[in-house]
């Protein structure tokens, strides 16, 4: 599996080898549990591990950072690893239901050695985490992320909510329910898809 060189040269040698050793961990669980589509598995790099560590070169703040249906660990995982290196006093806290993948989370997350947290619950259900930050990957729609953001999100907290084609059409859904200020920045590796930065969300 070749690794594009832009990866290579944009990050460190460390963060570099700790993804090489994420997407080994993905190649070794995936055949048992379907991280991620066994037709995207060859293109890990492009589809999964870029699209999702895209995300860090957006500016935030604060220290806890929450990722919902994180399956896999795509977005979380990737993006623990980049915190590690640049911003490692951030906790991530990935929330999946599916035991199976909790188990791969949690083995990613010691062998990598990442500040991550896995929590096998229902979002839902999950007592409030109060986080800075939360992100979604290909979870739900964005009326129904909110519903998620706005239960779990500290004071003046955003979201970062990758979406493809047809997010315009999910912001005007989701504006029948909730308003929210946002900014659409185009996605490096699709250029019809978006990543949403929401914040002061409230229902209508």
């Amino acid at each position: 599996m070749n690794t594009p060189i832009w990866l290579k040269t944009d990050v460190s040698r460390e963060t570099f080898e700790k993804l090489e050793a994420y997407v080994a961990l993905i190649e070794k669980w995936n055949p048992k549990i379907n991280l991620v589509s066994k037709p995207s598995l060859p293109e890990v790099w492009d589809r999964h591990i870029w699209d999702s560590a895209q995300l860090f070169d957006i500016d935030v703040e604060g220290l806890t950072w929450a990722d919902f249906g994180s399956g896999g660990g795509l977005p979380g995982i990737v993006l623990a690893i980049f915190a590690k290196e640049h911003r490692p006093d951030m906790q991530f806290h990935l929330v999946e239901s599916d035991q199976r993948k909790c188990a791969f989370l949690r083995n990613a997350t010691r062998e990598i050695g990442l500040n991550v947290k896995v929590h096998a619950e229902r979002i839902e259900l999950l007592d409030p985490i109060g986080a800075n930050v939360i992100s979604a990957r290909a979870l739900t729609d964005l009326n129904g992320l909110l519903e998620f953001v706005e239960r779990h999100s500290a004071e003046n907290g955003i979201a970062i909510l990758p979406k493809g084609e047809t997010w315009e059409k999910e912001i005007l859904q989701a504006q029948e329910n909730w308003s929210f200020e946002y900014e659409e920045i185009t996605s490096k590796t699709n250029n019809n898809a978006a990543i949403l930065k929401i914040k002061e969300f409230a229902r209508v």
